[in-house]
């Protein structure tokens, strides 16, 4: 690892909302449950015994939601974090509709403020918790104002149902009308080598621009939360996209696409150079490269194997140089759609 000058990306971060310190590398529950794991692939043992290797190791915030599963990945973590709650940032969402069709996982949105507030109470009884850390509005609802969602979870920080307020795959636009209703203290979007728009650099997932959303953050004093911040498991280098199973949400993307492959296997060639020159994995590389992008930054990578556990937790203490960062920073941009 280069300990030369740039910008750091070791913990502990911090999450102004709560007041409370976090490992820079979090951990997202969702694929145990959900989108690459079918239903009855799912194994809730091995599931628990890793988000329990999590906390032994440092590993705070826990991503869930309702809609993984659905309903499964909150108890999966309900059960991995029982008589551990004080160790755990516990963070889950509302507002999608979780299903399957035709065996692929199938999502609708649901904003209404009566959906919001029961899926609340839901949660809590899934989690096993009496209040939720960090909770998300899932997405916005295009058949309810984003105040009339926001403000109902509003109401439930003022009952003591949750401590912060979170917002999922939005603009700079809608993080400013939401804030201005009640205080905006995560987004969580997609960020990574092969998806930037939420620097500013690319259209959000319904092809409006985002707007440098992780600038917003940081001078709104919220934190700024990636999820697949390795490509969904791409920018590894060790992903063989052609033994993807049709349960497999990956399997049926545009980048995941063979012709799209070949043009991405670009920016994965880049990340391996570097890695070459830090003597590290090509995800350590991928993973320094998103928490470089602020202090604020506390991205979720998802797992169930213990080994790129560890790998993603000590990922959090390469520095990169400013050479290296300049070289990833040219990239070249995905292609295909992200959905």
């Amino acid at each position: 690892m280069t300990n030369r000058p740039g910008r750091v990306a070791g913990p502990p971060r911090r999450i102004p909302a709560l007041d409370q310190v976090t490992s820079a590398i979090g951990l997202g529950c969702m694929g145990m449950s959900w989108a690459y794991t079918h239903q009855h692939e799912r194994d809730d043992a091995a599931a628990v015994a890793l988000i329990r290797a999590a906390l032994d190791r440092g590993v705070t915030l826990l991503d869930t939601s309702d809609a993984y599963g659905p309903f499964h990945n909150e108890q999966l973590v309900g059960a991995a974090i029982a008589g551990r709650r004080e160790e755990a940032i516990v963070a889950t969402k509302a507002g999608l509709l979780a299903s399957y069709v035709d065996g692929r996982p199938h999502l609708e949105r649901n904003g209404r403020p009566e959906h919001l507030r029961a899926a609340c109470e839901a949660s809590l009884e899934r989690l096993g918790v009496d209040v939720i850390d960090l909770y998300y509005l899932h997405r916005g609802d295009p058949d309810v104002p984003l105040e009339e969602s926001w403000g109902a979870l509003a109401e439930l920080v003022g009952a003591g149902k949750a401590r912060a307020l979170g917002l999922s795959e939005v603009s700079v636009e809608e993080a400013e009308r939401a804030h201005a209703v009640h205080p905006v203290a995560a987004v969580q979007s997609e960020l990574s080598l092969w998806t930037r728009d939420a620097l500013g650099e690319g259209e959000s997932a319904d092809g409006r621009p985002a707007g440098d959303v992780v600038g917003w953050c940081r001078t709104h004093d919220a934190v700024f939360v990636p999820f697949s911040a390795l490509g969904r498991g791409f920018l590894t280098g060790e992903l063989d996209a052609a033994d993807l199973p049709a349960s497999d949400f990956r399997a049926n993307l545009p980048r995941f696409a063979a012709e799209a492959l070949t043009a991405n296997q670009r920016i994965v060639d880049v990340v391996r150079r570097v890695a070459a020159r830090c003597d590290v994995p090509p995800a350590a590389v991928a993973l320094a490269w998103v928490l470089a992008q602020g202090e604020h930054v506390l991205p979720i990578p998802g797992t169930t194997k213990l080994r790129h556990l560890e790998a993603n937790v000590a990922a959090a203490g390469l520095v990169l140089g400013a050479d290296e960062l300049a070289e990833l920073d040219a990239a070249p941009p995905a292609t295909g759609s992200r959905y």
